[in-house]
């Protein structure tokens, strides 16, 4: 059976009778969690568990745990990680330790897909909703520890996506609230923002930046076709594009209608983070089943799929602390 082109979230901690009935009819390719879908371990393995027996196969379960401010799941049950341009004082291998880490944790409660890391530039008018989220301040940087992340989560059985195609670091204002405007010229951003992308362009997903290119098109990037095509034949990247939340304010129109421009424009998969039922039928009516190519990228996103990594926990931890990166 063919999935629907969405990534599904739910209301609460566990899994109603009503969600399950929905994901059964409507088989998404995944499902998305966030703070209020988290307990305690036991419960969320419990939910995570649901999620994959309401569609009857092996879906991916994805989160956004970046550290700093973007975390999900937090203590007293799991770690409370410092934000990665944090972090990435304490070098390269902190990098490595923190991703490893943290996608441990994920993968210990069924969770498979971690929306990170940011290869995203932080320059000095980033929005400080973003800011601390990215791993540097120039290209060379993010390139380096954008792959060491990707390869520790990697290691540790979780599947990265990378975000904000095609760079989101210009943006001056919150994307959570209004549609950011970047107009810089094509050949500068070449040279910067889509770089980190373009180094990283076999990494298997990837999340769309819901910000204005004036250089490329007046849509939003995501529910943009020239800038799907420049992320697509520019970049070169070829895996798997899912939109960024369609629920956020930078986007116009009901669900329903972002969703169809976000497929029309090329992306495989729309994010769909909080809306309701009614509103998610809605938008598997109008955004329709995962194309061909669609499903061949999600077919070698999950082929990459791992056993859960191993090696001793707490020695990581231990020396990642050793670093400066961890909180005694």
């Amino acid at each position: 059976m063919t999935s629907a082109t969405i990534l599904g979230g739910i209301a609460g901690p566990d899994l109603t009778d009503k969600e399950r009935d929905f994901f059964r009819a409507a088989n998404p390719w995944g499902f998305i969690l966030f703070g209020r879908n988290i307990d305690t371990p036991e419960r969320l393995r419990r939910l995570t568990a649901a999620l994959r027996d309401a569609v009857g196969w092996d879906a991916p379960v994805l989160i956004d745990q970046e550290g700093g401010r973007v975390q999900r799941m937090r203590a007293p049950h799991w770690t409370e990680w410092p934000a990665p341009l944090d972090q990435a004082v304490n070098g390269d291998r902190a990098i490595w330790l923190h991703h490893h880490l943290m996608a441990r944790e994920l993968r210990d409660m069924g969770i498979d897909a971690d929306c990170a890391p940011v290869l995203d530039i932080a320059r000095d008018d980033t929005h400080p909703f973003l800011r601390n989220r990215c791993l540097g301040t120039d290209a060379e940087s993010v390139i380096r520890r954008g792959r060491i992340a990707a390869e520790a989560m990697f290691a540790a059985g979780v599947l990265p996506v990378v975000k904000h195609m095609p760079g989101h670091g210009r943006a001056r204002v919150d994307s959570h609230k209004d549609l950011p405007i970047v107009e810089a010229g094509l050949e500068e951003l070449e040279r910067t923002d889509f770089a980190p992308f373009r180094a990283l362009a076999d990494l298997p997903m990837a999340m769309t930046a819901h910000i204005r290119f004036t250089a490329i098109d007046d849509a939003p990037a995501t529910a943009s076709a020239p800038v799907i095509s420049v992320i697509r034949d520019r970049i070169g990247f070829d895996g798997l594009l899912m939109s960024d939340d369609i629920g956020m304010e930078a986007l116009s129109g009901t669900p329903a209608e972002r969703a169809r421009a976000t497929i029309a424009a090329g992306c495989d998969l729309v994010l769909s983070c909080n809306e309701t039922i009614s509103q998610m039928e809605s938008i598997v009516a109008a955004a329709g089943l995962l194309s061909a190519q669609g499903q061949r990228r999600g077919d070698r996103a999950l082929s990459l799929r791992t056993a859960a990594g191993t090696g001793e926990i707490a020695d990581m931890r231990a020396e990642l602390r050793a670093l400066g990166g961890l909180a005694a």
